[in-house]
């Protein structure tokens, strides 16, 4: 089995981090939006991370008491790797989703406007017609401000991995991987691999933003579908429990205080 304890060598006082990379997904199951900063508050999610879903036949979403559904409900790569040959630009400014395929723009809609979302819809209507189990719709709460999300838990985190783990990972699967495949909202860099493994009720320091760190991330069949083919390759959760015995990568983390984060900012640990 392979050793996970993180430690390579170094510990956390002597191996630099910094932020290599800030995502967040407007619309779940759709590609990720790169930033070069964002303004986050405190026990809040990015802002429009995973803000809007497309249901996939009836649920029970209620858009003025928006509650926590599991991702069954909605489109999404795990079970659904077509939606990764889609391509999307999000301005949050006017709340404008433009989708593009093999380069060419094939959908565009203001979310905020019944008329735009359907415009998505009818899209995704023929794309993913064979998929369907009923007419798309896309969700959000009525009310942003409520923080409402459709991530794949209740509470309003981030994901974090590294680059590091990243490239061991890459390593263990004798294949590269895109990083994006993970859907975190922020890549630190790193030179040791699996020190996250140990900031478990720690606080990471990213700028002026402090994060707790939570838990694991639990890997889903999402990280198997290559986002350039669109295609599902091999099992990388069953790759990570071979090694591991467990299907962990990555971690989740809570906002403590609002500020700015920014390509390159540093980060340290504080236990």
């Amino acid at each position: 089995m392979t050793s996970q304890s993180g430690d390579d060598g170094q510990n956390n006082k002597s191996e630099h981090m910094s932020v290599h990379s800030l995502y967040r997904y407007p619309v779940k199951g759709l590609s990720a939006q790169d930033l070069k900063t964002i303004t986050v508050e405190a026990n809040q999610c990015f802002p429009f991370d995973r803000a809007y879903a497309i249901e996939n036949g009836p649920s029970r979403f209620n858009a003025k008491e928006p509650k926590f559904l599991p991702k069954i409900n909605f489109l999404a790569l795990m079970k659904h790797e077509r939606l990764a040959r889609l391509d999307t630009e999000f301005e949050a400014e006017t709340e404008t989703l433009t989708i593009f395929r093999e380069g060419r723009q094939v959908a565009k809609g203001n979310l905020s406007t019944s008329i735009g979302r359907n415009m998505i819809e009818q899209f995704i209507a023929a794309f993913m017609r064979e998929e369907l189990k009923g007419p798309p719709k896309l969700l959000s709460s009525s009310n942003h401000t409520a923080n409402h999300h459709f991530a794949d838990c209740p509470d309003p985190l981030v994901h974090i991995i590294t680059t590091a783990s990243a490239k061991a990972l890459e390593v263990i699967l004798n294949e590269k991987v895109d990083l994006k495949r993970f859907r975190s909202n922020i890549v630190l860099e790193t030179t040791a691999p699996w020190l996250e493994k140990q900031w478990l009720g720690k606080i990471i320091k990213i700028g002026d933003v402090e994060i707790q760190i939570i838990d694991e991330t639990s890997r889903c069949a999402a990280i198997n579908v290559d986002l350039e083919t669109g295609k599902r390759g091999r099992s990388i959760p069953a790759t990570l429990t071979q090694h591991f015995s467990n299907e962990n990568f990555g971690i989740y983390g809570k906002i403590l205080n609002g500020g700015q984060l920014t390509i390159k900012d540093n980060v340290i640990i504080i236990p």
